[in-house]
Order: structure tokens, then sequence, then C-alpha cells
């Protein structure tokens, strides 16, 4: 009885909060009345905390679809028709992440937070929500500013630009700074005046830029960098010993509150945010209409991570509505959404089906895995190539939008200020100094007192500095070759196969390189230039030598295909009249030759299957001897290098054959050695010898007659 009553109240509520969220756009947009309506009607529970989300593919009869000027949209089955192709994604994305700048992350700036460590639950902040209520807005905003002056420089974007390596920048931004909330007001005053001058410079310097809505109210993921912590609790009063220790945990009992409010204890959401998701759509209205006319701007990404206990039914709602309002606003802009931590064809297969411009971000970390050989990491590089052709041909396009080149967690409070994952690290770290601060001595708590060791508050985990050290990624046996062979695996698997990647970071304030691209570069980790280094096209040659194709979509109109044949073809400066009087299997083979012979001959320059949709890779079958699983290609470098005893034995030569003309060209030429030579008791035995005389008499000085032993 308790059960039903919970569940008619609820009902009631979703009834009342759905009006809002139905009539939050105008007419030509709004299509959520009756899904809202369809909703108050279902099973609350099997609504909302739906693992899996059926896709509809085709529109309801009564749903005449919306129309834009390069297709139609369907809101009954998500999907469009009509795509003109009017902005084909047929140029690969080779970006970086400008993470820790609009929104704050510990452990990328941990200099901003050393300030807070041995502070208590009333001034300690862990993330960009509490720092703002820590500081206030004065403060804070003072500090932010310095902060987003320090952080991105116009030298730094000509840099990445000059490098030849990046083409485009993924821009975590928040949705404070267009809609701002609760400790945000005041403090992030000014932040969209310096995104402002960065999309500039983006400009200037011919970067794109994809626009990352990283935060949402109450937060989509419960992590640190959806600018708040959730759940968390201060835990100092459980504890008498030792006296004053300061202690919380967040990790047990992490939420993410944005969709709605999620039940730790039964693993489910009992209610749905409905102003939060309101809230969301607004920002992207304000930031669309910023910025739907700046040159320099690639696209938007709604929301950056929503957890993997997200409701999907939920959460494609909302990234359709968003769709909507940006394809309204900037017809020409790239739609990219987070995977939810769920990257499968059964979840993402056919959504948005036919609709333009839209992509699928994925982020694929090896930072989090076991500890593990070399060859285990390469392999796993070149194993996300299927993953990737696999949602590509399910889907759609597939940007990579993090990854990095750690191997292990060990990068000081990457799992949050002062705490850690239970059972993270899972390797011993390297530990090296702190960094001495990118915003000059005027910043609070830099540099961090050497004196000290592991400072509170201490959370479920331990990461921090200790008497002036801070973990950072530890480093491989030949660190050189063996991480560049990573990287070069990786490059190879993201652009290869799918639409491109964003690494995650520019930059890291304590000395990381494998979190920092800049780093990365100037280690030689990844190439400088266009990245079509032939060591980056082969690097999984093992993987997929000959084993994808690209091929034409045999799902799709007719229309489609001669769209995308007509654009190679121009290309490549080819007629392409004969295509219109191909159909049926004859067009669709005329196609597959196309597709792959524009493919395979300009992928090293950036080119993808996708043909705006015409075409996709499939895998080829084929099978492989024994010899293909040996580990001689990679270690190609090593096997090449000179043995050690070898350079033992050449260094020891060296040494002799050095002494000896050393003490040939002493004896002819200093007489006071010479004299010493032949006057020293212990070489007496040498010297007097008729085997020296006959080598060196020609060294002698005149008179030299021998020493007898009596002498």
């Amino acid at each position: 009885m308790l059960a039903s009553f919970r569940r008619l109240s609820l009902l009631a509520l979703l009834a009342a909060a759905s009006s809002s969220y139905a009539s939050h756009h105008d007419a030509d947009v709004d299509t959520q009345a009756n899904a809202t309506d369809a909703l108050a009607e279902e099973d609350i529970n099997a609504t909302v905390n739906a693992t899996s989300s059926p896709t509809i593919t085709e529109p309801s009869p009564d749903d005449e679809g919306i129309q834009f000027e390069h297709f139609t949209a369907f809101s009954s089955s998500q999907t469009c028709a009509s795509d003109k192709h009017a902005s084909p994604f047929n140029t690969q994305i080779r970006g970086v992440n400008i993470g820790g700048w609009m929104v704050l992350e510990p452990w990328l700036t941990p200099s901003l937070f050393y300030q807070f460590l041995g502070g208590d639950e009333t001034n300690t902040a862990m993330d960009h929500f509490s720092f703002c209520e820590v500081l206030g807005p004065e403060e804070g905003n003072k500090q932010l500013r310095r902060h987003w002056e320090s952080w991105v420089t116009e030298d730094i974007v000509k840099q990445l630009a000059q490098s030849g390596a990046v083409n485009s920048l993924r821009v975590p931004v928040g949705d404070f700074m267009f809609e701002p909330y609760g400790p945000y007001v005041g403090c992030t005053d000014g932040a969209i005046d310096y995104l402002d001058t960065l999309l500039d410079w983006a400009h200037t310097y011919g970067l794109s830029v994809l626009l990352d809505v990283h935060t949402q109210k109450d937060s989509q993921n419960g992590f640190d960098n959806s600018g708040q912590s959730l759940g968390f609790q201060w835990t100092s009063g459980l504890s008498t010993y030792p006296r004053n220790l300061v202690t919380f945990q967040h990790w047990p009992i992490r939420a993410a509150n944005w969709i709605g409010e999620f039940d730790a204890v039964a693993i489910n959401y009992t209610t749905i945010n409905y102003d939060n998701i309101n809230h969301s759509l607004n920002v992207i209205e304000k930031l669309v209409g910023r910025y739907s006319g700046h040159p320099a701007v690639k696209g938007v990404e709604p929301v950056n991570e929503p957890w993997e206990l997200t409701p999907l039914t939920l959460l494609k709602k909302f990234y359709w509505d968003a769709y909507l309002i940006v394809k309204k606003e900037a017809p020409h802009w790239k739609f990219v959404m987070h995977d939810s931590f769920r990257f499968t064809p059964e979840t993402w297969g056919g959504f948005m089906r036919g609709c333009p411009d839209r992509a699928l971000d994925t982020h694929i970390y090896q930072a989090w895995q076991d500890p593990a050989p070399r060859l285990s990491f390469y392999n796993n590089a070149c194993a996300a190539k299927k993953q990737i052709a696999l949602m590509e041909r399910a889907f759609g396009p597939v940007v990579v939008g993090e990854w990095s080149l750690a191997t292990d967690n060990c990068a000081m409070w990457i799992n949050g200020f002062n705490d850690n994952l239970p059972g993270f690290p899972r390797s011993p770290c390297k530990y090296i100094p702190c960094s001495t601060g990118y915003m000059g001595e005027e910043q609070p708590g830099v540099p961090v007192d050497i004196g000290k060791p592991l400072q509170g508050p201490y959370g479920t985990g331990m990461s921090g500095p200790s008497f002036g050290l801070c973990p950072v990624d530890r480093d491989w046996l030949t660190e050189r070759y063996n991480r560049e062979e990573n990287a070069l695996k990786k490059i190879s698997a993201f652009t290869g196969i799918g639409h491109g990647f964003y690494f995650w970071n520019f930059r890291t304030d304590l000395y990381n390189p494998q979190w920092s691209y800049i780093l990365a570069l100037e280690r030689g980790w990844i190439p400088k230039g266009d990245l079509n280094d032939e060591r980056i096209i082969n690097a999984c040659h093992r993987e997929d030598e000959g084993d994808f194709v690209c091929e034409a979509n045999r799902d799709v109109p007719e229309d489609t295909i001669r769209g995308g044949m007509e654009y190679a073809l121009e290309e490549e400066e080819k007629d392409s009249k004969y295509i219109y009087n191909l159909r049926g299997d004859e067009l669709y083979d005329e196609a597959d030759e196309i597709f792959s012979s524009f493919w395979e001959s300009r992928r090293a320059q950036g080119a993808t299957c996708d043909f705006g949709g015409a075409a996709s890779l499939s895998e080829v079958n084929k099978t492989h001897t024994e010899d293909y699983y040996s580990d001689d290609y990679y270690n190609v470098v090593e096997i090449n290098e000179t043995p050690i005893w070898k350079i033992t034995l050449l260094v020891l030569i060296g040494v002799l054959v050095g002494s000896f003309a050393g003490f040939v060209l002493a004896m002819k030429l200093n007489p006071k050695f010479n004299r010493r030579v032949r006057s020293s008791a212990m070489l007496r035995p040498v010297t007097s010898s008729q085997i020296f005389r006959n080598s060196f008499g020609n060294l002698l000085e005149p008179g030299y007659t021998g020493l007898t032993m009596d002498q």
C-alpha cells in the first residue's frame, strides 16, 4: 500500500513538472508534451531506471516532422530524413582538450588548491563549486582571473597550431558561465570574456573549437570535473583518535543528481528534475545564441560524461531536444554526444539515424586498467579500432573525445583532492618536486611546505604532497621507445577508423607528460607534423593490415549514395555524371570501389569513411599465421640495439688504445715523464728489457743506456 501511494504521488509530481519541460521551447522545436504525458502513464521505475532504450526506426504516421533547411527531423522516432549533406564529416579531428581552465579540476591545477591543504569542514575546497563557496565571490573571482590569464595564453594556442599535430580544440565550459547559480554568482564573472578571446586566438591560428558543456547543475556524474563532487560527507566526528583528524568520504557514496534524485541504497532514480533539464537546455540556447556566428566554433557537446546510471530514455530525450535547438540557430555545427560510458551498438545503434552533423564521443583511457606488460597496452590500444568501426556502422561518426598516454593511476588527485578510489593506485608511483605554481608568488599556498608530511583533510584513499614531493605517473623501461609506440598505436586506432580524437590534456601543472600533449610533443612521444607519419599509419599493421574496407551503406537511399560518390569523384576531379544512370546493386558496387579507393588513398591526410553517411567501415575476415602473434615487430627497436657486452668491450678497447697512444705521446714529448718512467723501480723490469728498448728506443732521451739492478 505504501509503495502504491509513493508511486501515485510520484506520478502526480511528474505530471506537474512535465508542463514546465514541455513548454520550454516554441512550437517548431517543442516535441516533449506527448512524451512526458506518456511518461506519466508508465511505470516510473521502468521508465526512469531503464538500462536500455529501444530504438524506434520509423516516425509515427501523424508526425509530419520539423523542417530544417537541409533535413527533416521526426521527434516521434528521434530520426531524420532528406539530409542534403550540407556539411559532411569528411575531415578527421586531431585535437587537444583545454581542460582545467574554465572548469577547475584540482589534479590538473594543484597550485590553485594547495591553499586548502590542512583545512577543515569550513575552509576546504575540492572542486569548482566549493572553491567559489569557500573563497566567496570577491576573492574567488580574483584568483580565477589570475588563473584564466595564466593557464591558457596566446603563445600556447600558437604553439599547438604550429606543431602541425593539432587542428581543433575541445574547450570544457561551465553551465554556470551562461546561467550562474549558487556560489558561482559573482565568482565566475568575466569567464565568457576570456572564452571569447580564446575563440579569436583559435580562429587566428586556424584551429576549430568544440564547446563542451562540462558541468551540470547538481552534477551529472558525481566527479569533480562536473563542477561539484557528489555525494560527499564529512566523517571527522566518527574518529576520536588521532585527535583533530579531519576526514571525509566521497567514492563509496558517489551520486549524480542532475537528471533527478538518486537513491544510493536502491541504486536508482526516484524523481526526475525537470528544472535541471530546463536549465541545461537554456544554457545550450544561450551558448548557441552567442557563438553561432563565430568562425572558429565547430560545434557543441551538451553534456560531458553523464554517468552510466543515467536513464537512457531521459538522456536521449535531452540530446534530441538540444540537437533541435542547435540546428535551429547553428545549422552547420557538429553535435557531439557522450556515450554515457556505454559504448555499445545496443545502446546507440539507430539513434538519430539520418540526422546530419551528429557524432558520438567516447573516452578511452588505460590509466584505470590493471598493471600489465607493455604488449597488453599495445594490443588494447589497437583493439579500439574494431569497436570504433562497429559503432561507426551502427551509429555513425565516432570521436574519441578524451585519451592520454597514462598507464597507471598515479597522477596526484586524479581521483579527487586528497582522495583516491579504493584500491588505487595499483602500481608504485614516482615522486617529483611539487610545482612552484604557474600564477606567480601572489597565489596563496605556493610553494608547498617541504617540511610537512601528507596533510589533511583525508579521504578514503591517499594522494597528495609529502615533504615537498608530489606523485606523478611512473616511467616505463626504455621510456622513449615504448611510450612512443603506445602513442602511435592509439593515434592509428583513433584516426585510422574513427573521425579523430581530442587528447586530454593540453598541459599539466605538475611535470606529467603522460597527460600533457605539449610535453609529449617535446619528448617525441607524439610526432610533430600533420600526423600522417608512416609509423602512425602502420603502427597497428598486425591488428588491421587489410582488415577493414570502406563500403557503401546498403541501408541508406540511393540519393545518399550518389551524393557521397559525387563528393569523392569531384575531389579527385573526375566526371560524376555516369553515376546517375546506375541503379540497385550496380550503384552500390560502384560506390564500394569509389569509396574504398578514396579512403585508402587519402586516409593518411585525414579522410574518413563517411561520405555524408553514405559509407562505413566493414571488417574483412582474415586468417593469421602463428608468427602474427610473435613479439618481433614490437621489439624491433630493442632487437637492433647493440647488446650490453659489446658496448662494454668497445669501451675497454677504447680505453686501452687511448692509454697506449697517450703513453707514446708522453714519452716522446715530455722529457720529465720519460725520465720518471726510466727511473721507476716498479717499471725497471720493463724499461730495462730488450723488447722495451726495441719498441721505444726512438723515444728515449740521448745517452740512455738502461738501468741495472744495482742502480
